[in-house]
């Protein structure tokens, strides 16, 4: 399935844009991990529990997972372009002037985006997130009544 037997995740989650994935992390929100169907959670916790006996030596620091979209720096209000460290302020010429925190003036703001905090979108207390979407090769057993 991958071309490289020795990264086949690294491969797996470059090969194209996957929900969760960035640069530098890979998240799971729990309360999806938490609904897939138990033999997926089987081998889900099998796999953590391994992961974390082969790294619990390492210095953990505590990770702090901000639910966030893409925005245009120019759709932003006062309190966002702060969180990103960036303010607007009207120049001698009446024009919107859009800078860093450091004062540095950011040109075409028109055509920057940035990561802005945004409410999660996955429910938190998901009960099955796959209830209608059965998995491959798992036949999907139908309750009676259904048709």
């Amino acid at each position: 399935m991958y071309n490289d037997p020795r990264k086949p995740l690294r491969e797996y989650l470059e090969s194209s844009r996957k929900p969760g994935v960035s640069q530098q992390y890979a998240v799971v929100p729990r309360s999806l991990a938490e609904g897939m169907p138990i033999p997926w959670q089987q081998q889900m916790a099998q796999l953590m529990h391994e992961f974390h006996q082969v790294y619990a030596h390492l210095d953990w620091p505590e990770y702090r997972v901000v639910p966030s979209r893409r925005e245009r720096l120019v759709d932003l209000d006062e309190d966002q372009l702060a969180e990103v460290g960036c303010f607007v302020e009207i120049d001698v010429d009446g024009e919107m002037v859009y800078r860093e925190r450091n004062g540095k003036r950011i040109e075409d703001p028109e055509s920057q985006t940035v990561l802005v905090s945004c409410l999660d979108p996955i429910p938190s207390q998901h009960e099955n997130a796959n209830q209608d979407t059965p998995p491959r090769g798992i036949p999907m057993q139908q309750s009676p009544g259904w048709s």
